[in-house]
């Protein structure tokens, strides 16, 4: 049995999905269930003996060691986190809160509930700690990607928070032996994707027939991983991760945003045509920057090649229309998730145009 803590976001809740796709290993599927925490993710769960979700927060310490004690997990994969860059700049608190406090009182839960263990249960206990690329900063066009020796330059509320986490994470494993592993991503997409990241957002609205709101002059560079590829890299580390250790994971697909949002509309251009025949480009509008909006991120995942023999199984290519044709044939789930509160989100985000 293993405890997932986020299982009910967009990459906890496909890893679920996917464990259990696999394996007969039950899953303890521990999740707060914030605006991007969504049940309906995990409907085809409803009633399956392997999983069992219990809404809870990963700072409240007395759950989490009852969790600990009463199924007696042989590993703790935590997705648990605030994640939106936007969101982390206009209000930074429940950054700070989840990804930093949340992660100590995790981490105080594990260690008391590790240091109990005994004999080969004790040797074979893991905790995975899924960060981002963010905590690295920014990259200028012509440097190498990110490798795991890179300095830690975050830049916004978001990444600083979780570069602490990240700290904490190794702190307690160089404290107190603590058993983790850390893995910093790069920029996910797929399904079940809350619509306020660029692919969901330019998806739902070109279908919405609204604005597809792109920063500045799009031109941020970001490397890609389908959300899947991220999963079976998960699986991979915590199967056969050194102590200690942190492995990037990566999609070697590094593209600019415009591009990313002009491939997008050529699909929907392809798989749902306009009515009136106008392609989706025409929605386009840029708007002005976010504050502090870094320039490429670009991840080296070369040492989880090497050592664990993982890649990627989708290019981009592959992966983007897998991604659009299933916001295509699950418009009922987007429609779910989009309350009056995400509305107001998007509408104080990308009201602000440029000339």
């Amino acid at each position: 049995m293993i405890l997932v803590t986020g299982g009910a976001g967009f990459i906890g809740a496909n890893f679920v999905l996917d464990w259990l796709a696999q394996s007969d290993e039950p899953v303890i599927n521990l999740d707060v269930l914030t605006y991007a925490g969504n049940l309906d993710t995990l409907r085809t769960l409803d009633g399956d003996p392997r999983h069992v979700f219990v809404q809870g927060d990963i700072g409240d310490a007395a759950l989490v060691t009852t969790l600990l004690t009463q199924y007696q997990p042989r590993a703790v994969v935590n997705f648990a986190a605030e994640s939106h860059v936007d969101r982390s700049i206009h209000g930074p608190g429940d950054f700070i809160q989840t990804n930093i406090v949340g992660t100590f009182h995790l981490l105080e839960a594990v260690r008391a509930y590790w240091s109990a263990l005994e004999g080969e249960a004790r040797q074979q206990f893991r905790m995975l700690h899924v960060s981002t690329d963010e905590v690295y900063g920014s990259l200028s066009r012509d440097e190498p990607a990110f490798t795991e020796t890179h300095r830690y330059e975050p830049n916004s509320p978001y990444s600083a928070s979780k570069a602490a986490s990240d700290h904490l994470v190794r702190a307690y494993h160089h404290t107190y032996g603590l058993p983790v592993l850390t893995t910093n991503c790069s920029n996910n997409y797929g399904p079940y994707h809350f619509p306020e990241k660029l692919i969901p957002l330019m998806i739902v609205n070109a279908l919405a027939g609204k604005s597809l709101p792109v920063y500045g002059d799009g031109q941020q560079i970001r490397d890609w991983l389908y959300v899947k590829d991220h999963c079976s890299a998960i699986r991979r580390v915590l199967e056969a991760g050194a102590l200690g250790e942190v492995y990037n994971v990566g999609g070697w697909n590094e593209k600019p945003n415009i591009e990313i949002v002009h491939t997008i509309c050529a699909l929907l251009d392809e798989l749902r045509p306009r009515a009136d025949g106008t392609p989706y480009s025409a929605q386009i509008t840029y708007v002005t920057d976010r504050p502090g909006h870094d320039r490429r991120y670009a991840i080296d995942a070369s040492k989880l090649q090497r050592e664990l023999g993982w890649k990627p199984a989708e290019t981009f290519d592959t992966g983007i229309r897998k991604t659009v044709q299933w916001y295509l044939d699950h418009q009922d789930w987007v429609a779910n998730v989009q309350s009056g509160a995400y509305q107001h989100w998007v509408a104080k985000n990308y009201s602000e145009r440029t000339a």
